[in-house]
């Protein structure tokens, strides 16, 4: 080899040994201090312990079906008139259904024109159709009458149904 490669890898790796030495000793995170810095986060608050309330009461049995008349024929008086309880106790009512529309502004127009014309009217969406009802009404017989008139004033041939809230 010739002298001046020589030279060349001896300062080559004369370098190296000076890099391998002094390097960890300028880099060694000596001198690096971490900042520490105060929270600003709150502590965690208190929390409000609660108490489990039982009810004192039993729950209402269920509605959804109707109940047939009671067997037994229990009755209340209802001003002058008898009322016929079901087998839960709930006084059995009576209510005119008249007409079922698919557009609710058709039914808000009858519901208008029976309100005007005095009669007790609600009207219950169920599915796709508004259902405009006259009632309800404890006694049967007075309602199969109003059928009669309301069919004589505004054409309309209603269904007698058993009265829910649901």
């Amino acid at each position: 080899m010739e002298l001046a490669v020589k030279k060349q890898l001896i300062g080559a790796l004369a370098l190296i040994f000076i890099v391998m030495v002094f390097f960890p000793l300028f880099f060694s995170g000596d001198g690096y201090h971490e900042r520490h810095l105060s929270s600003i986060i709150p502590d965690q608050p208190v929390t409000e312990t609660f108490q489990n309330i039982e009810p004192l009461l039993k729950p209402l049995a269920d509605t959804k079906a109707l109940a047939a008349p009671s067997p037994s024929g229990i009755t209340t008086a209802d001003q002058g008139a008898a009322t016929v309880l079901d087998q839960q106790g709930v006084p059995v009512a009576w209510t005119l259904q008249l007409a079922s529309f698919k557009d609710s502004a058709n039914a808000r127009a009858l519901r208008k024109q029976l309100l005007k014309a005095g009669h007790k009217v609600y009207s219950r969406k169920t599915g796709s159709l508004v259902k405009v009802y006259v009632g309800p009404e404890m006694n049967k017989q007075r309602l199969q009458a109003l059928k009669k008139g309301l069919k004589d004033d505004f054409g309309l041939d209603g269904l007698l149904v058993r009265f829910t809230t649901q």
